[in-house]
């Protein structure tokens, strides 16, 4: 189906009067003025150098005007033309200057510009996680939207940052170097060149939210354009079976003409843009024209109203030009873009979205007895895979104390893993709250979670990289001490060696699984988190690494340890064991549990059958 929001934003923005689009954009640059300073905050060495660069290009603006104005008040007018000739050769070496100053300002800008789009990517891949693990039922098209931000849309928000940083800053520091030229030469071009320029600025600014609104009914026309060829063409060979084309593609009619409409809006305000864009850029110049007998009269020289004609034609008027495009283009289309990045209005920057009918609260209860909390608390969960499935998990309860080792084991299918996605806060249940040290996991974001947890699944993911880009994953502030004591902890020293030291590259296919995981096992006891979850994280290894692995992590100091056993032998290392029976729980040490749970009693048999 079409969307409807699709159909009332645009049609709301084409009404008359301010568009609500327009309050829209205004809200949408209030959410990003915390993401803009922030960045601006952390990058402000980049913004420093840039600033650097571009004095120049105010000196060189400044030079230009004046030297053209003293080579005909003090040299050529004044029958000395050697000198005028002298003063023209400054104005050609500052033009020259030029060149080293645009070099400097495009290698500070790549400064700004690939950090930012390397965290726009970052963000888009952790939205389509979150929403893939909230929703798995719309993977498939959360996997489209991502696809789209991780690639066309990064791409214009990149392109539309460069261009308006580097016009913006070109021409405020041009217009430094203008306005300070033409004060010290006659303050009285300054009422004459400055009002004209401004009506035609504030003109543009006044398109702004409207060129805005425009801007997004054409991308929201786009976005649901896409979603629903996509779903078409999954089905196109039944709906040409049952001769249901016309029908199901009469959205994609109605789509079209939305793009069309919006397109014909943002022609109607690009009109009202050219016309601003002359003013600011033809007005001045006819203003002075104008203004010469006035000025000649207050004792303004020839050479001072070059010098003006010069500061305008030459340097002022084009970058306001260049930069009154650049916003009018790139600008909008980059608030537009950046919208689709950031969380709804009235969250907070890298908030996670509220999940639930009330909302979780991240702060730990103090237990009544005054001590610490559980490493892992699960109160009354019910836990399927989706609406209408049988419950693997009912009314499970369970407290970890922390730096303890529990094994989990049951039949295979049973819910393992799905318990392990529970506590990572991968997998929401259906009912039912899990803790982790006082903390609920439900609602948490991205950075704290990775923090409190470590997930190691049975396929030991390796990157391309270092080996201690590898070990330092989750912990990229780790110091040498800290990956040496993992290697030494785990016993990595051999394998580290074999693959050329820490610093030596890692070629995953060369490495066998077995190796793969040692290097996970590795990453896990050099992170800052104090709960390691092995999901059968060790399967590829022999007993004797698997045993010394597993005792090592449980020794790390302030870990919990819940391991998904499967061998008698993980069981048997664990402080309690956790048996998982379909919706039925059992839960004690392996003594224990061989005396009041069949399930368990055939599993120690099955293990420790022969074969």
């Amino acid at each position: 189906m079409i969307r409807h929001d699709v159909r009332r934003r645009c049609a709301a923005a084409g009404n008359g009067g301010t568009p609500p689009g327009g309050h829209r954009y205004r809200g949408t640059v209030r959410r990003l003025l915390p993401y803009a300073l922030r960045f601006f905050r952390r990058h402000k060495g980049a913004l420093i150098g840039l600033a650097a660069w571009s004095l120049l290009e105010s000196v060189q603006t400044f030079l230009v005007g004046f030297a053209v104005a003293w080579s005909l008040d003090r040299g050529f007018l004044a029958g000395r033309p050697a000198e005028g000739l002298a003063w023209l050769a400054v104005a050609a070496a500052s033009v020259l200057l030029a060149g080293p100053v645009l070099r400097g300002v495009f290698r500070r800008l790549s400064g700004l510009v690939e950090p930012f789009r390397d965290g726009l990517v970052r963000r888009a891949a952790d939205q389509a996680l979150g929403r893939a693990v909230a929703d798995p039922a719309r993977a498939a098209e959360a996997e489209r939207a991502a696809v789209s931000r991780l690639t066309r849309q990064t791409e214009i928000a990149r392109d539309g940052f460069a261009g308006l940083v580097l016009t913006v800053r070109s021409f405020a520091f041009t217009a430094v170097g203008a306005v300070a030229g033409m004060a010290a030469l006659a303050p009285e071009l300054l009422p004459v060149v400055l009002p004209p320029m401004a009506l035609g600025l504030l003109l543009f600014l006044l398109t702004l939210l409207p060129m805005a609104a425009a801007q997004r009914r054409y991308l929201d026309a786009d976005e649901a354009f896409t979603d629903r060829s996509a779903a078409l063409r999954t089905g196109l060979r039944d709906l040409v079976a049952c001769g249901t084309t016309g029908t199901a593609g009469s959205g994609l009619h109605g789509l079209a003409a939305e793009a069309e409409a919006a397109g014909r809006s943002l022609a109607r305000w690009t009109a009202v843009r050219t016309l601003a864009l002359g003013a600011a850029g033809q007005l001045p110049v006819v203003a002075l024209l104008a203004a010469v007998p006035w000025l000649l009269d207050r004792g303004v020289s020839a050479g001072a109203l070059m010098g003006a004609l010069t500061y305008l034609v030459q340097s002022l008027l084009p970058a306001l030009r260049t930069m009154m495009t650049a916003v009018a283009a790139a600008g909008s289309r980059l608030v537009v873009v950046l919208e689709r990045f950031v969380p709804p209005e009235g969250q907070e920057p890298d908030a996670p979205a509220p999940q639930g009918a009330g909302g979780q609260e991240d702060a730990a209860p103090v237990p009544a007895d005054g001590g610490a909390p559980p490493a892992v608390l699960c109160r009354d969960l019910r836990v399927s895979y989706g609406a209408g499935t049988p419950p693997l998990l009912e009314g499970f309860d369970l407290a970890v104390a922390a730096g303890e080792h529990v094994a989990v084991v049951g039949p295979s299918g049973i819910g393992k893993s799905t318990l392990a996605h529970v506590l990572t806060g991968l997998h929401s249940p259906d009912h039912g709250d899990v803790l982790l040290s006082g903390a609920p996991v439900r609602g948490r974001a991205s950075p704290p979670m990775a923090r409190a947890r470590v997930l190691l699944p049975q396929e030991g993911y390796v990157f391309a990289g270092t080996v201690r880009e590898n070990l330092a994953q989750l912990a990229p502030e780790a110091g040498d001490g800290r990956i040496s004591e993992a290697v030494a902890a785990l016993r990595l020293g051999p394998l580290v060696e074999r693959l050329g030291g820490l610093e030596a590259d890692v070629d995953p296919a060369a490495l066998s699984a077995g190796e793969r995981q040692l290097l996970c096992l590795g990453r896990a006891h050099a992170s800052p988190a104090p709960l390691l979850i092995l999901d059968e994280a060790t399967c590829h290894l022999d007993p004797d690494t698997e045993a010394h692995a597993e005792e090592a992590l449980a020794r790390r100091e302030g870990t919990t340890l819940l391991v998904i056993a499967h061998r008698l032998s993980s069981a048997l290392r664990a402080d309690r064991i956790v048996v998982l029976d379909g919706t039925s729980t059992a839960v004690g040490t392996h003594r224990e549990l061989l005396r009041t749970s069949p399930l368990y009693r055939d599993l120690a048999g099955y293990w420790e059958a022969p074969g």
